[in-house]
């Protein structure tokens, strides 16, 4: 269901909005929060949920991994997508579930119109990191449809 109202979906965010995501602020268009559900280093995995207001999305990214690592998405609250390159966009709503495999270059967001919010889940790996891409442009953006 879409949500545009921030107090409806705080109602309907039930990990919680957290806090303005600024160390990941560049590479975001828009503003994102997230919201740590347990201690780093407390579990070999790492939960967040992670929320996009309406239009926000990540750039382009990889999770690089040697052997393992990428990353599951569950999704929460909202409308949001979801894009491998050269794929098309899948639309997402609460109850789907996103897994990303490593190497593979994708992005993820709200939709215009609504708030969005999924569980990021970091998958453990040998050599893991980011890489951090181009953003998403607004021609692409604004193309995708129900």
């Amino acid at each position: 269901m879409k949500i545009q109202d921030k107090n409806a979906f705080e109602r309907q965010n039930v990990f919680g909005l957290g806090q303005k995501n600024e160390a990941f602020a560049p590479y975001f268009i828009g503003n994102s929060y997230l919201n740590p559900l347990m201690k780093p280093g407390e579990s070999a995995v790492f939960l967040a949920n992670v929320t996009f207001e309406p239009g926000c999305r990540n750039n382009w990214h990889i999770h690089h991994a040697k052997t393992g690592g990428g990353q599951i998405l569950i999704c929460t609250a909202g409308e949001g997508w979801y894009q491998e390159e050269g794929k098309d966009a899948v639309s997402l709503k609460p109850g789907m579930v996103i897994v990303i495999p490593p190497q593979i270059k994708h992005w993820h967001g709200a939709k215009s119109d609504s708030w969005f919010s999924h569980i990021a889940v970091e998958v453990p790996g040998e050599e893991t990191r980011n890489e951090w891409l181009e953003p998403v442009d607004d021609e692409t953006y604004t193309k995708l449809k129900d």
